[in-house]
């Protein structure tokens, strides 16, 4: 059955299009508007009218393409960027009204955590493996994940760490200094310093924007020295500079620091290399509709 999901994050608003049976998926179509909510938020915390107004555009097209392609029922969810926003519920007014009752739903930690958990055992094929452990770094918040594949989730906790929010308040420069870099891992440590100790973890699956970006530039493990070796990259080249020479969206090379410091500070947590999985909350989304 073809399925399709509108995933409204801190830094994109994704659509993903894919014919489904069982635990297989098929992806027919893709697509990424960076929207950049978590960055949008006004003093109050609230997301600005035209903010808003953007998203709602962006969710009706992403909507229409699904439905051109025949998809009678889309699932649209949002996660930490509206999660933490004063007028969140107001978005959801927005979009129902403007995208033909089209009903979002705004996802807790623990059930962004379990989706990604189910997409990423998906994605890197690890059947009914236990002691897998999943890392979804997103722009608002990162969750990480233990448990036993395909779903059953034993541990999760949910870090106020995202690629957007280090960004826009560590690493203010572009490129970033190194100063400001080792601030961010700084904080980003102290952050896990909190996380009580997870459960044995056997295989260790990075997912998210910036995770994806750099199996393309990095190759699909990323231990502490491929890490390093990264950060000294985006520290010599602006955004701009560095999507010319990789051939990535300059937004999202702007957030690469940021996503690379939280990377970093699990995999050196868990003690283990990172795998880039290739499926994430949005996979784990069109499974469950599988599933429920």
């Amino acid at each position: 059955m073809r399925r399709a999901c509108i995933d409204i994050g801190s830094n994109t608003t994704r659509l993903l299009v894919a014919d489904c049976e069982g635990y297989s998926l098929r992806e027919c179509r893709q697509e990424r508007v960076f929207t950049l909510i978590g960055r949008s938020l006004d003093p109050s915390g609230a997301i600005p009218e035209e903010k808003l107004s953007e998203v709602v555009e962006t969710v009706a097209a992403q909507l229409a393409v699904a439905r051109e392609l025949g998809v009678a029922h889309v699932r649209c969810v949002a996660t930490a960027g509206i999660r933490r926003a004063a007028n969140g519920a107001a978005l959801a007014g927005l979009i129902q009204a403007a995208c033909d009752g089209l009903e979002l739903e705004i996802l807790t930690g623990a059930e962004e955590a379990r989706l990604a958990f189910v997409g990423a055992a998906w994605g890197v094929g690890a059947g009914d493996e236990s002691g897998l452990g999943v890392v979804d770094a997103g722009g608002g918040s990162s969750e990480l994940v233990v448990g036993d594949a395909p779903g059953a989730v034993r541990w999760w906790v949910s870090l106020p760490l995202g690629s957007g929010d280090i960004t826009a308040h560590w690493l203010a420069s572009d490129p970033p200094t190194p100063e400001q870099v080792e601030r961010a891992r700084q904080h980003a440590h102290e952050v896990l310093a909190d996380v009580p100790p997870p459960p044995q973890v056997n295989r260790l699956v990075a997912v998210g924007g910036s995770a994806t970006s750099l199996r393309l530039l990095a190759g699909p493990v990323l231990d502490l020295d491929v890490l390093d070796h990264m950060l000294g990259v985006v520290q010599r080249l602006s955004a701009l500079d560095f999507a010319r020479k990789f051939g990535i969206d300059v937004k999202r090379a702007r957030l690469l620091a940021g996503g690379l410091v939280i990377l970093r500070a699990v995999s050196e947590r868990f003690a283990m290399p990172l795998e880039i999985g290739r499926g994430g909350l949005r996979e784990g989304l069109l499974l469950e509709c599988d599933h429920q």
